[in-house]
């Protein structure tokens, strides 16, 4: 069997992203498809936030090699400062100096015959440029989503170093790989010359993580509809701000209709601003916000809940967030507030899903807001269509990235 060296910093026990899921499916589902894979992550005590949950996933036999790493901000920072050139490109630069090294050594010792590396932990694609110009071995170079953007990172000398690495990436890479169309189309257009070694695979859901999981479980507001964002709330990128305001439109209008509805966030990282907002607007007793499970209750919890919410905003139209796969797979109905251009939007669409509405636009999230409640009286609540969901397994997903594999080992791509 032909062996992979991925570099990736998000992977178990990290905790607090929904990333970690991409490189730990593509390690179970590889090897059904003829590659190998050896893990290269860093040392656990670089992560912020570390769960075991999910450990136990990690294939029995799989090599998984740790680097030593620090974070900046928890290990190097005094008195809560710390020199920005300790975090360029990220607060894990650190993690460089020892995976370089480890590299080198796994592929004298294991003779991989290719090389991957995942973004959004940029120093990842740090490792996989120096061990491709060691080794000479080919290399795939998974982005996701866009690095350097319009006004991120903010600071700009951060941003020169993302702009240095993705063109460094781009032009050495034998094949760059992003999780939307529109994210591909724009790296096409920033690098022409390399536009015929840019594909897309898309993020997904993982069928085993479903099994068993009850499908007619209690209701998690007995008498309510819940409406369930889980996951990571961005004050930018997914700006709950006009929802609140929609929320808090229809609760002082129609308060017997609004108060059929729980909005709940589990695992947000920003509940302060929640709770705010929802002060804000005088519906502090229609929200919820909870703390983070374990992934498999997260995913139980999502079966239950009467829709599911999705926030994305108009300057990510070019992004998918990764739980959408997950919101599909679980059949229950969708709600997007996202911008109707955008691939997220695209998305839903074609899983049939009609609960959609601007994320920047109070009144039209209010009268979505409303029609879901009146569904939920009536029983009609639209969920989105289980055909062709399967496209988006993760099983089907790791096929596509095998083929990639398979075509740079094969020869260069002209």
């Amino acid at each position: 069997m032909k062996k992979v060296l991925m570099v990736v910093f998000q992977f178990p026990p990290f905790a607090g992203s929904s990333a970690v899921q991409r490189t730990l499916r593509f390690v179970q589902h590889l090897p059904a498809n003829g590659w190998s894979p050896i893990v290269l992550s860093a040392n656990p005590m670089a992560y912020e936030q570390r769960s075991d949950d999910l450990l136990s996933e990690i294939p029995p036999g799989v090599p998984v090699h740790r680097a030593f790493g620090l974070d900046t901000r928890q290990h190097l920072a005094i008195a809560g400062r710390y020199p920005a050139f300790l975090a360029r490109p990220d607060r894990w630069v650190s993690w460089v100096a020892g995976a370089v090294p480890t590299a080198l050594s796994i592929v004298r010792k294991e003779r991989p015959q290719a090389l991957w590396s995942t973004y959004p932990i940029a120093s990842a694609h740090l490792v996989a440029a120096w061990v491709h110009r060691l080794t000479g071995l080919p290399w795939i170079a998974d982005f996701r989503d866009p690095m350097a953007q319009e006004g991120y990172p903010a600071d700009p000398a951060t941003w020169r170093r993302f702009h240095r690495i993705e063109s460094t990436a781009v032009a050495q890479a034998a094949c760059t790989v992003f999780t939307t169309p529109g994210a591909a189309r724009e790296y096409s257009r920033r690098y022409p010359a390399s536009a015929h070694k840019i594909g897309v695979i898309e993020n997904g859901y993982d069928e085993h993580s479903f099994t068993g999981l009850p499908t007619d479980g209690a209701p998690l507001n007995p008498g309510l509809v819940t409406l369930l964002h889980s996951g990571v709330v961005y004050p930018s990128e997914r700006d709950p701000t006009q929802l609140f305001e929609a929320l808090g439109s229809l609760n002082r209008d129609t308060p017997a209709l609004a108060r059929r509805l729980r909005l709940r966030f589990r695992a947000s990282s920003h509940d302060e601003l929640l709770r705010e907002l929802a002060r804000r607007n005088g519906v502090e007793d229609l929200v919820e916000c909870l703390p983070a499970l374990p992934y498999r209750e997260a995913l139980g919890e999502m079966m239950r809940a009467e829709a599911l919410l999705v926030l994305q905003a108009s300057n990510c139209n070019d992004q998918i967030p990764a739980k959408i796969y997950e919101y599909l797979r679980c059949g229950r109905p969708v709600v997007g507030l996202t911008d109707p251009r955008g691939d997220t939007a695209h998305v839903l669409a074609s899983a049939g899903s009609k609960y959609a509405a601007p994320l920047d636009s109070a009144a039209p999230i209010r009268d979505l807001l409303a029609a879901l409640l009146r569904d939920a009286d009536t029983g009609v609540l639209q969920i989105p269509a289980r055909e062709g969901i399967a496209q988006w397994s993760r099983e089907a997903q790791s096929k596509r990235l095998a083929e990639r594999l398979d075509a740079i080992h094969a020869g260069p791509t002209r």
